[in-house]
């Protein structure tokens, strides 16, 4: 029997990249709205209603009381109080320093607050990571007020890399050789660190210099859960990066996901040293001699939630069950192999010496692909169509 989308509350996803989230929560028949960027995908879905936009990139002094009044007005309104996911930093950030205010129209499931700033920021995560002895590699903060002289970073070791205490848009005039956006910057020596320094002093921020984890970015592994309000696990995947755009501290174009017994074990050993609710997704890097380093902890929804619910995990259809007092859905205790492509990924492919007719072959046999839908095909032509009208093709 069919389920009656008119009577079931509305599951609202604010932060970019949505579309991934959408997708899972389309494939539980559950009805949608975002709060959407200017640019995001997800807009061009017909199966979703936009509540309006927002430019998450913004600083996060402008998501203010009035935001949320905004939200709460339109919560309202609806039949039932909506159910809240966010998915990106800025949007997480928003719902925990807002989550009284929110609590008046939203359902939603979020960790402590003291927790959620401690895993959205590099530098307090560090400080978190040495209270715990978690196995994060060794860092060193770096305070905005160095000046023109790059500090001394011996004892950490080169090579190492250097990432903002929190991404946003302050990070993304930050480059590689090539010149293509990255995540982290990889400094292979005090001649590199020298190079790049003036660049990085100029932000004005506090940075995290962390020591280099030798091996691919296909080494990055993960650990994606929902903890109920006792902290139970309700349901959980795990992952493996296939690759990345640049190749070397990039973004993720390409994944799969897998069955892994020691980052299981590792991901639910942390859900249980920090009493964590709600949703994470915990990144690790598998070192050359097999340990698992933790490198960082999102408290979100993610990308990897399309590829998890075909793999017959998912998370949010589960987060949304509990939240409204329905059944959960079917969760597979041996999630099925597959595999994940965005479009970029073509990209990352010729950059890793895969040849064109290679990667065509690999992505057709991708059971799961970035903003594609046969039955909703929009996302992924209008994504196309704004490339085509700004020619970014990076």
């Amino acid at each position: 029997m069919a389920l009656d989308r008119t009577a079931l509350p509305i599951a609202l996803v604010i932060g970019g990249g949505a579309i991934e989230v959408v997708r899972s929560l389309q494939m539980a028949g559950l009805p949608c709205s975002v709060v959407s960027t200017p640019s995001d995908s997800t807009k061009y879905t017909s199966k979703v209603n936009s509540v309006f936009y927002w430019d998450w990139s913004q600083p996060l002094e402008a998501h203010d009381e009035a935001l949320a009044d905004r939200l709460v007005a339109w919560a309202h309104a609806q039949a039932e109080p909506p159910v809240l996911f966010y998915s990106s930093d800025q949007a997480l950030l928003f719902a925990s320093r807002h989550r009284d205010r929110l609590g008046r129209g939203f359902r939603f499931a979020i960790p402590d607050a003291e927790l959620v700033e401690a895993m959205a920021d590099k530098a307090l995560f560090a400080t978190l990571a040495e209270r715990l002895s978690l196995p994060v590699p060794a860092t060193t903060i770096l305070p905005p007020d160095l000046g023109a002289e790059p500090p001394d970073l011996s004892e950490l070791g080169y090579p190492l890399i250097i990432k903002p205490e929190r991404r946003d848009r302050g990070w993304r005039h930050i480059s590689d050789a090539a010149g293509v956006k990255v995540k982290a910057l990889v400094v292979s020596d005090e001649a590199r660190l020298r190079a790049v320094w003036p660049r990085l002093a100029a932000m004005g921020r506090t940075l995290v210099a962390q020591q280099y984890v030798d091996g691919p970015e296909s080494a990055i592994e993960s650990y994606h859960v929902y903890a109920d309000a006792t902290g139970e696990v309700v349901a959980e995947f795990t992952g493996k990066k296939i690759r990345t755009y640049p190749v070397e501290c990039g973004f993720t174009t390409a994944l799969s996901i897998t069955e892994e017994q020691d980052v299981l074990h590792a991901g639910r050993k942390l859900v249980e040293l920090l009493d964590l609710r709600g949703v994470a997704k915990f990144d690790f890097k598998r070192a050359p001699d097999g340990r698992l380093l933790l490198f960082e902890i999102n408290a979100r929804t993610s990308l990897w939630m399309h590829p998890g619910a075909r793999a017959g995990v998912n998370i949010p259809a589960a987060v949304y069950a509990d939240l409204t007092g329905r059944p959960r859905p079917a969760l597979a205790r041996h999630p099925r192999p597959v595999t994940w492509v965005h479009p970029k990924d073509v990209l990352a492919a010729r950059d890793s010496g895969v040849s064109f007719p290679r990667w065509a072959a690999f992505a057709a046999r991708c059971q799961s692909k970035a903003f594609w839908s046969w039955r909703d095909p929009m996302p992924f032509i209008g994504m196309a169509m704004a490339r085509l009208r700004t020619g970014d093709f990076s």
